[in-house]
Formats: C-alpha cells, structure tokens, sequence
C-alpha cells in the first residue's frame, strides 16, 4: 500500500472536503413600486431613492 510522505496539513484537507458553493443573494420585491432590490438596501427607482417602501430622497434635476 502507498503511503503519503509528509503529513497534509489540516487547512489543506479542509479545502477538499469543503462543499460551500456560491449562493444568489436574496431579493426582495418593494409592494410600493414593484422594484426587485437586495434587502436592507436603498435603490433607485424613477429618479426617486427608496428605503423600506419610503421615499428617502429625491433626484434635482439641474437646469441649465
């Protein structure tokens, strides 16, 4: 039988036997607008800056 001539280091046996794989954030869907966003975050939507269903701020359109 073969026989390993060093010892494997633990951190190295650990990333082989590892099984985590990439996930997809989860999204939520604003019931104001409609608008498929990450949780706890603000988004943009229509030149409007939203947070938990509210307006927060809004886009000033420059004249020039």
């Amino acid at each position: 039988m073969a026989h390993p001539k060093r010892r494997q280091s633990t951190t190295r046996r650990d990333k082989r036997r590892t099984h985590y794989k990439a996930t997809a954030p989860t999204v939520a869907v604003c019931s104001e607008t409609g608008e498929a966003h990450l949780y706890h975050r603000a988004y943009w939507h229509e030149d409007k800056l939203y947070y938990k269903g509210k307006v927060v701020m809004q886009k000033d359109e420059a004249v020039a």
